[in-house]
């Protein structure tokens, strides 16, 4: 299964704009909570809206995010949504420009300190919290023996997989669902 909403980044400039925690933090407030204004995403990050309007404006720059007009009430309102659900890229496509290279490793490492965040943060909270939900979260890890393809066919089974549970419709049956992130990693290692 091809998701043609995940944008293949090749240029540097889009990977720097992306390689700042807080607009890679907005980024992901639209993509869980859908387009939203200036007002709302400063209230969901505890930033300043000037804060938050000069980093949508950097990511707009990079046609990261885009304003949704037919979604403001009036002409002072500006609504700003995602341009793609997702994003990918190969550091390797960067190897013949040093500078962007760095941008790519910089980013890629932006990436993983935030999905570690996100875990840590999850384990940090009080265990009321946790015990509301019970046995749900989980951690895995396992050594597998692969070839290249090997890895790449487990590789989009799992994002397969996620993007089934992403995209599916969300059941109206009045359970409150919250939002649960999940990532995974398949990297060749040494133990």
């Amino acid at each position: 299964m091809e998701n043609h909403d995940v944008r293949q980044v090749t240029d540097s400039r889009v990977l720097a704009a992306m390689a700042h925690p807080l607009r890679r933090r907005l980024m992901d407030v639209l993509k869980v909570h859908g387009p939203s204004t200036v007002g709302q995403l400063a209230e969901r990050t505890g930033q300043a809206p000037a804060n938050v309007s000069h980093h949508l404006k950097v990511l707009a720059g990079a046609e990261l995010v885009a304003e949704a007009p037919d979604l403001a009430r009036d002409r002072r309102e500006r609504w700003w949504q995602l341009v793609n659900r997702g994003l990918r890229w190969s550091n390797s496509d960067f190897d013949s420009d040093p500078a962007g290279r760095a941008v790519a490793d910089a980013a890629t490492s932006l990436n993983l300190d935030r999905h570690v965040s996100l875990a840590r943060a999850w384990h940090a909270t009080d265990e009321a919290t946790q015990a509301e939900w019970d046995d749900g979260p989980f951690s895995t890890d396992r050594w597998l023996h692969l070839t290249p393809e090997e890895l790449a066919e487990l590789g989009r089974e799992v994002i397969d997989l996620l993007a089934r549970w992403a995209d599916r419709d969300v059941p109206d049956d009045g359970r409150d669902r919250k939002p649960v992130f999940v990532f995974a990693y398949g990297v060749p290692a040494r133990p």
